[in-house]
């Protein structure tokens, strides 16, 4: 039975979470405060954490933030307010790996805890790296073995999503891939979702990729269709 750490201070919510996480055959914990989950989560092992921004004590933001900089790969769903973008665009780039917006429904948390479950569960099978493990795109480099990136000699700093989407795109540079098909092949989301996910994450990619984000010259959007990674250097030979 995996288990859950629910954490939100209004008990209804709580409530709500626990009992149809339980129908579905999950262990749940919970808790009320940041500072109580950020404990929680460093001490005890979970197989999902379900967070709240607006938390006493300490915030979603900081506790995300410290999961990650403790190097737990826990997966995180943050939930925020209605139209709170800034949190929505905070949270993914600490390290969150999902987010849904309040009021919401059961379903849709168990289902994205799904596709979440689908794409971590994925062995990850690294061992020495070889050189199709290196992928090169103008002066972006990509070692997937290393999990690791650079533009030049400069290492880039990429949350896990910003990597994983970056090397969906350099493996298929020059093909446009629409935002559905990217929810569905980075999130592993199989059903109707928030597309707007995958323009925050394409939006915090390019400006740690490009010199000029509002300019780019790598990571294009193609207007009506979705984003296409190009090589800058592809209409020059």
């Amino acid at each position: 039975m995996k288990t859950i750490l629910v954490v939100d201070d209004e008990p209804a919510i709580l409530t709500l979470l626990r009992y149809n996480l339980e129908q579905e055959h999950f262990k749940v914990m919970t808790a009320t405060d940041g500072a109580q989950a950020l404990t929680m989560a460093l001490q005890q092992s979970f197989d999902f954490i379900i967070l709240d921004l607006m938390l006493p004590k300490l915030d979603g933001i900081t506790v995300t933030k410290k999961i990650r900089e403790a190097k737990l790969k826990t997966p995180i769903m943050i939930l925020t307010a209605k139209g709170s973008e800034t949190d929505k665009i905070v949270g993914l780039e600490v390290g969150a790996d999902d987010y849904v917006t309040k009021p919401f429904s059961p379903r849709e948390i168990i289902a994205r805890i799904r596709a979440i479950e689908r794409r971590t569960a994925q062995p990850v099978a690294v061992v020495e790296t070889h050189p199709s493990d290196i992928l090169q795109v103008g002066d972006l480099m990509v070692d997937e073995g290393e999990v690791v990136a650079k533009k030049g000699t400069q290492k880039l700093h990429l949350t896990p999503k910003e990597f994983e989407l970056l090397v969906y795109f350099m493996h298929r540079i020059n093909k446009v891939q629409s935002r559905e098909k990217l929810l569905n092949a980075v999130w592993g989301f199989d059903y109707p979702a928030e597309t707007r996910m995958v323009d925050i994450q394409v939006s915090h990619l390019r400006e740690k990729i490009e010199t000029d984000p509002r300019h780019p010259v790598y990571l294009k959007t193609v207007r009506g269709f979705g984003y296409q990674l190009e090589d800058p250097n592809h209409d020059q030979t």
